[in-house]
């Protein structure tokens, strides 16, 4: 709720209201907009996530309006590279240190950096035109009866989605995050 009245306290100052009614309709047009907004968007493709995969739908939008700042930029090598080998890469189960060796630290992270916990690593260029590519990981425990922390010191990657298209072909999984699919 509060990003939502954050978009809508900046698009009125920028005297823009319409621009989120805009990208409602783009983000229900690729199945990402329900009756209860963005809170279910990934329901049916990722476990519980804390809100992350939420808020990386918003950063896309707050990315297209000039408003996200980001930690890194890649490059159009690096981003043509990552896009060219991602697929292949994520057919094997991988971790939040895998994915930063080798595609270097994210343009944004959502989630913090206690690695108890799960968190979306997003990679962009300055080219807006380019959509943002996003590393959904997930660590928590195996089942109701588990003690917390998880037996894992790292959140384990589930899928890799790319930014502005239909969100049911948006993801490529890994081994785990197929088994892990709700």
């Amino acid at each position: 709720m509060s990003i939502r009245i954050l978009l809508d306290h900046l698009l009125f100052v920028e005297r823009r209201p319409e621009a989120w009614d805009e990208e409602r309709h783009a983000l229900e047009a690729r199945g990402a907009w329900s009756a209860t907004g963005l809170t279910h968007a990934f329901a049916r493709f990722l476990p519980r996530d804390n809100g992350y995969g939420m808020a990386s739908l918003y950063a896309e939008f707050a990315r297209r309006q000039g408003w996200l700042t980001a930690d890194r930029l890649l490059t159009g090598e690096e981003y043509t590279r990552l896009r060219a080998s991602v697929e292949g890469w994520a057919a094997s189960d991988r971790t939040w240190s895998d994915v930063t060796s080798r595609y270097g630290q994210p343009s944004v992270l959502f989630g913090g950096t206690n690695p108890y916990y799960g968190k979306v690593l997003g990679y962009f260029t300055e080219d807006v035109r380019q959509p943002m590519v996003f590393f959904h990981l997930w660590n928590g425990t195996d089942g109701p009866d588990t003690l917390w922390p998880p037996e894992r010191e790292e959140p384990l990657l589930l899928a890799v989605r790319l930014g502005d298209v239909p969100v049911a072909e948006a993801f490529t999984f890994t081994p785990e995050g197929l088994r892990r699919r709700p």
